[in-house]
């Protein structure tokens, strides 16, 4: 998609995604994990670690997000990915952090491991699996 049509938290979402495969990690974005939830970014780690991360792109992004705690039971791991104007106080502590732009991130602040149970991780890895193929095959067939 070109860059000028995409939104703020699109494009930290890119950042993202692009750092964290330098991690060895692959990546989906825009998951939705149980209805009424849709993840920015879903990351799935070489250790079959399920990540989290949530894009805010400005305080009221953030501050408007009621639901960002029920992501928490979806994940081993838990990200807010901000630009570096972000007011960073503003996120809970006991959540990681990563600094983003369209082009790259950092991870400022790894997240505590809350690992999954086994089913559920199951259940994550497998919509993972069918999010990325449908989106492949829609990329590839965009008529079908």
């Amino acid at each position: 998609m070109e860059e000028s049509l995409l939104q703020p938290g699109q494009l930290l979402a890119r950042g993202v995604c692009r750092h964290l495969s330098t991690h060895g990690m692959v990546t989906v974005e825009e998951l939705v994990p149980t209805p009424g939830l849709r993840v920015d970014v879903m990351a799935l780690s070489p250790k079959d670690e399920v990540w989290v991360v949530e894009c805010k792109s400005s305080r009221v992004d953030f501050q408007t997000d009621s639901k960002w705690q029920g992501y928490l039971d979806w994940c081993d791991r838990y990200f807010w990915a901000v630009d570096q104007d972000f007011p960073t106080e503003l996120l809970p502590p006991e959540t990681g952090l990563i600094i983003a732009d369209p082009y790259d991130a950092e991870i400022i602040r790894p997240a505590p491991l809350e690992k999954m149970a086994a089913a559920r991780r199951k259940v994550m890895i497998r919509k993972f699996a069918f999010h990325a193929a449908r989106r492949l095959q829609d990329f590839k067939d965009p008529k079908l």
